[in-house]
Formats: structure tokens, sequence, C-alpha cells
């Protein structure tokens, strides 16, 4: 879509200037960001001690060093393809990938993204406070003694979450600011550990596995690729919130190609993770128990006295990072879906919603272990609703009527993806089925097995079967039920076909007629 005629880009406003706008349409002279700046926010959200120990996974799952670089290779390429296409939809329509998910789901259906990235955003807020809590205490108790008592946990959780939460209410230049500083510190940090480590580190750690035939060694390798895979994944309903700043004619490949760039970047944490993961199997391997695996307290016994401080400002640089780029989406869509709260009101709700979970899931419910189940089973139900976007997307030519999305945020009713009572049945229906069966093929030993769990061997192939079904069952259901030809741009739909429906006018809430602008043509 070509935008209108550039209006004078404005300066871009202070960092200490809280952000007001919503998920409206952001004027064409406010949008000052550049494909550079949602890399760094990006990486600077995947760059992080959460992702480390998610690195940590293919040691735990028995891989020998290569055999786990190799499955986090897959899994990093793969998810960074899934992700890429995700990006366009912020420059393009100038708010975030929920609100742009009505053209394909309905008016109503866009709250499965909003529900998502909720979730989401929860989950990964938790891991991310939870580790870099755990380590910022372990590294100042062996550095200064400090005890380990749940009294000095919850300081360290509560200091990052009020860090967090401080950044996420002044939005998106702040924001940014914060990420373009972790970015590079995080990455001297994890650079210092080839000092650190290097002495320890043996390329040639063998694993439980001494070749590709030994039983168990696909389901280990697969499952470990699907970890990695779920990191990038996990940004996928959030990318529009960042990318909505960014000019709307700046070319697409730069706009995916910095979304892909930023996950492929992440190969330095996840390195890290499965580097130090080895160490500490071959040094300290009570620290890498199945039952009970504790890596942060390995990479403390194993870690030099003076990469304690790196290991504390790593904790401290990555929570703040991980956190801001969960937390400052969900607020922001979260006032969409509640027009009554500013974007300010719905960040401080979620935020304190978020840190009550936080530690009562720490100290009274124990729930530490169950939510990375929790965010693996979101992730599988995530991954569907990415392709229907993407497909959506080539099947509209890349056309979008922005102000027809704004139909919910604005309470009104029809317009071009008012579909049938604000509902797209295609859309949902494909994503539902999809989520319902990947769940089944879901196989976390010892924490969940979906009621197909099993059916492949032992092997976790719920990733592949949601993404497979919902690009097979969603193309075949546009074109076994047409949608209006509304929807497509001049240039009509592609792959797919369209019927000449009527498109009901926008009207508000009590049926008053509303006078809209027309789309710019492609």
């Amino acid at each position: 879509m070509t935008p209108s005629p550039q209006a004078e880009q404005h300066d871009a406003p202070s960092l200490t200037e809280i952000e007001t706008y919503g998920v409206e349409r952001i004027p064409d002279a406010d949008r000052t960001a550049r494909p550079l700046d949602l890399f760094r926010v990006a990486f600077g959200g995947a760059n992080t001690f959460a992702t480390c120990v998610l690195g940590a996974f293919p040691i735990l799952f028995g891989l020998s060093f290569w055999q786990g670089l190799a499955a986090t290779g897959l899994g990093l390429a793969v998810g960074a393809l899934i992700l890429a296409p995700l990006a366009v939809f912020g420059p393009l329509n100038g708010t975030n990938n929920s609100v742009s998910s009505s053209a394909h789901l309905g008016v109503h259906g866009r709250v499965v993204g909003s529900f998502l990235s909720l979730l989401t955003a929860v989950a990964f807020f938790s891991i991310s406070v939870w580790s870099s809590g755990d380590a910022l205490v372990g590294g100042a108790h062996r550095m200064f003694h400090l005890p380990t008592n749940e009294g000095v946990y919850a300081l360290a959780y509560g200091l990052f979450a009020a860090l967090v939460l401080t950044v996420c209410i002044y939005g998106f230049r702040f924001m940014l600011f914060v990420n373009k500083i972790a970015v590079a510190a995080a990455s001297l940090l994890f650079v210092l550990g080839i000092f650190a480590f290097g002495g320890d580190f043996d390329a040639g750690y063998q694993g439980s596995f001494h070749s590709l035939s030994t039983p168990g060694f696909w389901p280990a390798f697969i499952g470990s690729a699907l970890i990695v895979l779920s990191n990038p994944v996990s940004f996928g309903a959030f990318l529009g919130d960042w990318a909505r700043y960014i000019p709307a004619d700046t070319p697409r490949r730069r706009v995916m190609g910095a979304a892909f760039l930023s996950q492929i970047a992440t190969i330095l944490p996840f390195f890290f993770g499965l580097a130090t993961a080895s160490i500490i199997a071959a040094k300290a391997g009570n620290f890498l128990d199945p039952n009970a695996p504790d890596y942060v307290g390995g990479l403390l016994a194993v870690s030099p006295s003076w990469y304690f401080l790196p290991v504390c400002l790593l904790a401290l640089i990555g929570g703040m990072s991980t956190g801001t780029t969960s937390l400052y989406g969900t607020g922001l869509d979260f006032a969409s879906v509640f027009p009554r709260f500013s974007r300010v009101q719905a960040t401080v709700f979620i935020g304190v919603l978020s840190i009550s979970f936080i530690f009562v899931g720490r100290f009274a419910a124990n729930l530490t272990q169950s939510i990375s189940t929790f965010a693996t089973l979101i992730i599988v139900c995530t991954a569907p609703w990415m392709v229907i976007m993407t497909l959506g997307f080539l099947t509209r030519r890349g056309w979008y009527d922005p102000d027809s999305l704004q139909v919910f945020n604005r309470r009104q009713r029809g317009g071009r993806y008012w579909f049938t009572h604000g509902w797209n049945w295609r859309g949902m229906s494909a994503w539902l089925a999809s989520a319902l069966l990947a769940v089944q093929f879901v196989n976390l030993p010892g924490q969940f097995v979906g009621a197909l769990g099993d059916l492949a061997g032992g092997v976790d192939i719920s990733l592949p079967v949601g993404l497979g079904l919902a690009a097979v069952s969603y193309l075949a259901l546009l074109w076994f039920f047409p949608e209006p030809r509304a929807v497509f741009g001049p240039d009509g739909p592609r792959l797919v076909r369209a019927v000449d429906t009527p498109v009901p006018p926008i009207t508000s809430a009590d049926g008053a007629p509303v006078a809209v602008p027309e789309p710019a043509e492609v």
C-alpha cells in the first residue's frame, strides 16, 4: 500500500515524554523509527539470561555439544523464517499485530491475538524475572555472602519488576533507549565469557548419544530444536508494537530482514548457554539433574570469581530487556480491548497483575517449573495464528484498509472486516482446529503429554502439526468459502477466490452512519 503524501516528519519525542499513542494508526509524521531500531528491540529482548537457560536444554536432554549446536541452528533458522513476515504489519497499518489480525479473524476475532499476547507476556515476563533474579541473588551471595532467603529473592524480583514497569510506562522511545544499551552491554558480557570459560570448555563433550541411531536421539534432537524455535515464535504477537513507528514506505525486505537477523543474532546467548551447560555437565553434573535442573546455580558453581559481577550485570540487563519487550505490547493492546483504560493505565494494570503472579507463583504456589510448560503450550497455540496472518497477507497481496481495522477500537460496527457479526469463521476455524490438535501432540515428559503425544515415538511434533494444519486448512477454507471481494485490493486475491458479497457500512454502536476515508491505492 502506498501511503498518502508524506507529511513532514516530526522530531522524535524526548525519552522522558510519556508516550500517548495507543493502538490507533500512528500518523506518518510521527514515524521516525528505522528497521535498525526494530532489530535492536527484538534482539535486545532475546539477548538475555533467559535465552541462555533455553540454550542449555540440548545438553540437559543428553545431546553432545555439536549435536546441540546443530539443533540450535536449525531451530533458530526455522523460527526466524516463521517470525520475519509478522514484521510487515506494523509499518503497513501503523498499529500492532493484534489489531491487524482483524482483517483475517474479524473485527471481534482480533481478541485472539490480544489474548495470546497477554498470556505470552505474563509467561515470559515471569521466566525473565525469576531467572534473572536468581542469577543476581546467586552472584551477590558468592561475591558478598548475601543471604539467599525468600526475602532477598523477593527484593530482587521486586527491583526487576519496578524497573520494567517504569520503562513500559514511558513507552516505546524509552524502551528503545534501554535496548540500545542492553544489546551492546549484554553482548560484551557474553563475549567476556570466552575468557571466563575458555579453559574449561571442551567442544568434544559427548553427551548421552554416541550416534544418530542411539535410541532416544531423535526425540532429544527435535525437542531441543523446537525449544529453540519457540523463542523466535514468542515474538510474533509483539513485532507490530515496535514496527508501527517505522514509516509505511520502508521496503518490506528491510523490515523483514531486521526481524530475521534479530533472531539469528541470538546465536550468541544460545551458544553461551549451550557451551556453559556442557561445562556444568562435566564438572558439576548434579545441577543438571533432569528432575530438578538448576542452570543458574551450575553456572555460578563453574564460574571464576571475577565473572560473578558480569553474571549479575547480565541478569540485571537481561531482566530489563526481556521484561520491557513482553510487558509493553500487552499493556498497549489491553487498552484497545478495554477502551476505558489509557495506554498508561492499562500498562500499570497488566504490570501489577503480572508482578502479583510472579510473587504468588514463586513463593505461594511454586509454579516456577510449571510456567515453562505453560509457555510452551502458549507458543504452540500462537504458531498457527502466525501462519494465518502470513498467508492472509499473501492472499490479500499486502493490501489492507487501516480505517476498517480500527472498528473494534472505536466501538463501531460494519466495515470490510465485519464478516459474520464481527467474526471471520474461516480464520477462526483454522486457528482453533490447528491449536487444539497441536496441543494434543505436545510431549514434555514429566510435565505435559497430550493425548497424541506418544504417536511419533516420543518426539514432540506439536509445532510442525500446528503450522502445517493451519496452512492447509486456512487456504482450503478460503478457496471453498471465498471472502468478499471488498477485502482485497484493486488487483484482487492471490491463490484464492473472492465473491461479490456486499460489505456493511461502518456505523456507530447505535447504528448511526460514520464517514470514513477511502483507503490508499496500491
